[in-house]
């Protein structure tokens, strides 16, 4: 039998962090934001590391690739929101075999990289 990994209050610990600190808040209101600083062809690379995170991230980059907001029964978006770019990673990119043996911590990353369209 394995025996659990860390402290058992690990986890609580966690999440007081994360709420003490918004840190859930801050990263969904600052995305956009990011986006709208990049260049044209400019890249944004998240490394997340539990799925909370994770989800904020891949709707925030989901949202400012396809931004419509018209029913899906509409022939024509008529809601004139623009793409802002595209997501490069449609699934996240993870650590290999390698990275994880010789870095454990790693095991939870998962990488998500959005690029802003060239403007016309």
């Amino acid at each position: 039998m394995l025996a659990a990994p860390g402290h058992p209050a690990k986890r609580t610990f966690q999440a007081i962090r994360i709420e003490l600190n918004r840190e859930l808040e801050v990263l969904e209101t600052s995305l956009d934001g990011m986006i709208d600083l990049l260049s044209p062809g400019g890249r944004l690379c998240i490394i997340t590391f539990h799925s909370l995170e994770d989800r904020i991230v891949k709707n925030a980059f989901r949202r400012n690739e396809n931004p419509c907001i018209c029913p899906p029964d509409f022939p024509v978006c008529t809601c004139g929101r623009v793409s802002k770019g595209r997501v490069i990673t449609r699934r996240p990119i993870l650590p290999s075999a390698e990275e994880m043996e010789s870095n454990p911590r790693s095991k939870s990353a998962k990488l998500r990289i959005f690029e802003k369209v060239f403007e016309k």
